[in-house]
């Protein structure tokens, strides 16, 4: 053999492996830049509105086994946040109000507090990122995978929101987790997948109560395929993994609340429910006539739910497209905020997938189907729920939309031009979401200005007092000013060291004004307008894309 015959042999076998060390690493590469933005993030915003509670009820729950305060939401969350403040030197003094609660201290600092807490939540993050990635491998191949990753990676809402303490990056990564082992039990019922199954539907139920129905459109799939309607092969071994899979299920909820039983008693027309170490105890007048006294175990988890079920019945005051209501309710909320907050490009990819998937039909899997009518359900529901208040609550949607646009990738790379054509809507997709960079919970696409986002919705999609970090650079850039401040948040501006005058509403003051973009829309104000007297004076500057400052000179 020649020379130049050895050359080109050993060109050809290391051709393969330099292909392979390049989709591995690609991976690898993207999911260091995710980690990097989280962290980018959480150095740069300060405690939203929510994030106190959930900290103060984790550490309550560690410190003291109590689930009592703030029992709006299941603990999953709280206690993985909580975790590294366990220790009492890490405190938050909460001020219960009539409406909400304020922050007048914390200790030893607000950023660093925050730092330990919402990096438990980009752990999660990270999990998720694995799961779709691996799933899109699975249904598609490892450049679609790698292709909804480079979308991953430049997602504003999965940054922002698994880069806070709060409960909704917990709810979206147990969604999906579940969707996905649903889907290899449902290939493979070993005792295995049965076990991983029963602990996911347990922490399923423990990230958030909107995961309920998701539980249970899980099991309607599990039993369906017990008597046969999936697997056309119902059995007696089946149905006993099933059941198995939902009692470990009922075993990892009960342990979320460290094994508590409360107790029901109804007497003489009584009804009182007790929980371990709470300080009050429910009692109401009931029509049922009987005299039993009973033990519930996990019974903190049915009182928040029941709690949660009067909330969304009451309503709570929301903001849409200029208007204040006071229950919300708005059909069209969630599909206007997805097309306001959503990248174009995982929109217009995530429909395209859709398209192409609903074109190969029963090619497509059974099990493809089923894992997507999970986010169809919590799509439903989310339209006819009462709580209007921000892009969160329709977050466990992303992951599945990320899917769809590994779908498109599969469909159209097979063609050149379009492997270049995809390669630079990536591109043009980070440059756009880089332009909210590290505000990623303000971002809205391209089609809006971010100067008048408060125009279109505020809450948690805009405003959710997250801009004090910046305000605080802005006062140390200009020491001699005076400031005037109307802010939306539960933290006291003076815990990060900021001295501003509270502005009340109506109260017209001269020099420098900042308003935070919820107080602009009225969303929680006696009156909506209460703040729209600085408009004429037009906004000098953008505070965190979220806070504006005027200057008032009459």
């Amino acid at each position: 053999m020649t020379v130049p015959q050895i050359v080109e042999d050993q060109r050809l076998r290391t051709a393969p492996d330099r292909r392979l060390l390049v989709r591995r690493m690609v991976p690898v590469l993207l999911l260091l830049v995710y980690v990097l933005e989280c962290a980018w993030f959480i150095r740069t915003q300060s405690l939203t509105y929510d994030e106190p509670v959930h900290i103060a009820e984790g550490q309550d729950a560690w410190r003291r086994g109590r689930f009592e305060q703030y029992n709006d939401h299941p603990p999953l969350a709280r206690l993985l946040c909580a975790l590294p403040l366990r220790n009492p030197r890490w405190q938050i003094d909460l001020e219960q109000l009539p409406e909400g609660f304020r922050v007048h201290h914390v200790s030893p600092d607000p950023i660093s507090l925050a730092w330990r807490a919402r990096w438990m939540n980009v752990v999660l993050g990270v999990v998720l990122v694995v799961f779709v990635w691996g799933e899109a491998r699975k249904h598609f191949s490892v450049a679609a995978a790698n292709f909804s990753l480079a979308l991953y990676a430049f997602t504003p809402a999965l940054i922002a929101h698994f880069s806070l303490a709060t409960t909704d990056g917990a709810a979206t990564l147990m969604i999906f987790a579940t969707a996905v082992q649903l889907g290899r039990w449902l290939h493979q019922s070993s005792l295995r997948n049965t076990v991983l199954l029963g602990f996911t539907l347990g922490l399923l139920l423990l990230a958030k109560f909107s995961t309920l129905p998701m539980f249970l459109l899980a099991c309607v799939w599990l039993f369906a395929s017990a008597i046969g309607v999936i697997r056309f092969a119902p059995s007696k071994w089946t149905w006993l993994k099933a059941v198995g899979a939902l009692g470990l299920a009922f075993v990892v909820l009960w342990a979320g609340y460290f094994f508590h039983v409360s107790r029901l008693t109804i007497h003489d027309g009584i009804l009182t429910a007790s929980h371990p170490h709470w300080s009050t105890t429910m009692v109401k007048r009931t029509h049922n006539r009987l005299n039993l006294s009973i033990p519930v175990p996990a019974g903190e988890y049915i009182a928040g739910f029941r709690d949660l079920m009067f909330h969304n019945a009451r309503g709570q005051r929301a903001y849409f497209l200029g208007q204040v209501s006071p229950r919300g309710g708005w059909k069209l909320y969630y599909a206007v905020t997805i097309l306001l907050k959503w990248p174009l490009a995982v929109l217009a990819l995530s429909f395209l997938g859709l398209w192409a998937s609903a074109r190969r039909g029963r090619q497509a899997g059974w099990d493809f189907w089923i894992l997507f009518s999970f986010p169809a359900l919590y799509f439903l529901l989310a339209i006819f729920s009462h709580f209007n208040i921000g892009e969160r609550h329709v977050l466990p949607l992303y992951p599945f939309a990320l899917l769809l646009a590994a779908a498109a990738w599969q469909r159209l790379e097979g063609v050149r031009a379009w492997r270049v054509a995809l390669a630079i809507v990536l591109v043009l997709n980070a440059v756009d979401v880089l332009r909210y960079a590290p505000g990623y919970l303000s971002y809205m696409n391209i089609a809006v200005n971010p100067r008048y986002s408060y125009r279109l919705l505020s809450d948690s999609n805009v405003d959710w007092g997250q801009g004090l970090i910046a305000l605080r650079k802005y006062q140390d850039q200009h020491p001699d000013e005076a400031i005037s401040l109307a802010y939306f948040g539960s933290v006291d501006p003076e815990v990060y060291g900021i001295h501003a005058h509270p502005l009340e509403e109506n109260e017209r003051v001269k020099g420098t004004v900042v308003v935070g973009a919820t107080e602009l829309s009225g969303q929680y104000l006696s009156d909506p307008a209460g703040y729209r007297w600085v408009l004429p004076y037009g906004p000098s500057e953008m505070l965190n894309h979220s806070m504006y400052v005027f200057r008032v000179d009459r």
